[in-house]
C-alpha cells in the first residue's frame, strides 16, 4: 500500500470512530488495533473517555494495548487528571491491560478514593495489577479505608484487589471486622473469606458475614 493510501485508511478509520453506528465505531476499533499506527493513539484515547457502549470501549482499550507503551503511556497518564470520570476509568482500565509498572506511581490515593465507583474500581484492578514489591502493606492501607463502600460490584472488586494482594490484607482486614460500621464489618468478613478460599462464591460469603455480624461476632480467627 502507498503511503497515501495508508494515510487515506487512517483517515477512514478515525472517522469512523465518530459514526453514530456503534457496530461501525467497534469494526473501526477492531481495525485500528489491527493495524497498529502512532497517529491513532491519541484519537483512540480521546474515544475512551466518551465512548457510551461498553463492547466498543473494550475494543478501544485493545487497540491501545496493540501499539507500543512507549507511545499509549503518556497519553493515557495525562487522562488520569480528566475531569470527565469515564476519561480516568478508563484510563486505568487500558493501563491494567497494559502491565507496566511505570504507571504506578500515578494511581494515587485521590484515584484510589475516588467518588466515582468505577473509577475507583477501575483504580482497584490497575493498583493490585501494578504495585510494586515493598508497596503492598501501602496499597492496603488505603484500601482498607473503602470497605464497605457501595454495592455488590463495587465491593466485588475492592475484594478481588484485597485477596490479589495476598496475605499482606490480613490484618486490616482483622482490623476492619471490628470497625463500628456494619457494612465495613461484613465486607471484611467477606474478604478474609475469600482470601482463605479463593473459590467461595461472593455471594456466599457476604451471606455468612451477615449472619456472623447480626449474632455479634467477628469469625472464628477474631476471637
Amino acid at each position: 500500500m502507498t503511503v497515501t493510501g495508508q494515510e487515506t485508511q487512517a483517515a477512514r478509520a478515525l472517522r469512523a470512530l465518530e459514526d453514530d453506528r456503534s457496530s461501525v465505531r467497534l469494526r473501526a476499533a477492531l481495525e485500528i488495533g489491527a493495524t497498529p499506527d502512532p497517529r491513532y493513539v491519541d484519537r483512540l484515547v480521546e474515544r475512551c473517555a466518551v465512548e457510551t457502549e461498553f463492547f466498543v470501549r473494550d475494543m478501544l482499550t485493545w487497540a491501545l494495548t496493540r501499539h507500543p507503551v512507549d507511545l499509549t503511556l503518556s497519553a493515557l497518564l495525562r487522562e488520569l487528571h480528566s475531569e470527565r470520570a469515564q476519561a480516568r476509568s478508563q484510563a486505568l482500565h487500558t493501563l491494567s491491560k497494559t502491565g507496566d509498572r511505570r504507571a504506578w506511581p500515578a494511581i494515587t490515593r485521590t484515584l484510589l478514593t475516588d467518588p466515582d465507583d468505577e473509577v475507583a474500581r477501575s483504580a482497584w484492578r490497575a493498583a493490585a495489577l501494578l504495585v510494586p514489591e515493598g508497596e503492598e502493606a501501602a496499597l492496603v492501607t488505603v484500601l482498607a479505608t473503602q470497605l464497605g463502600r457501595g454495592e455488590r460490584e463495587t465491593q466485588l472488586s475492592l475484594s478481588r484487589a484485597l485477596v490479589a494482594l495476598g496475605e499482606t490484607a490480613e490484618p486490616a482486614l482483622l482490623a476492619a471486622t471490628t470497625a463500628s460500621d456494619p457494612r465495613i464489618r461484613v465486607h471484611a468478613l467477606a474478604t478474609r473469606r475469600l482470601l482463605e478460599d479463593p473459590d467461595t462464591g461472593f455471594t456466599f460469603a457476604v451471606e455468612e458475614a451477615k449472619r456472623v455480624v447480626a449474632l455479634g461476632g467477628v469469625g472464628q480467627e477474631g476471637r
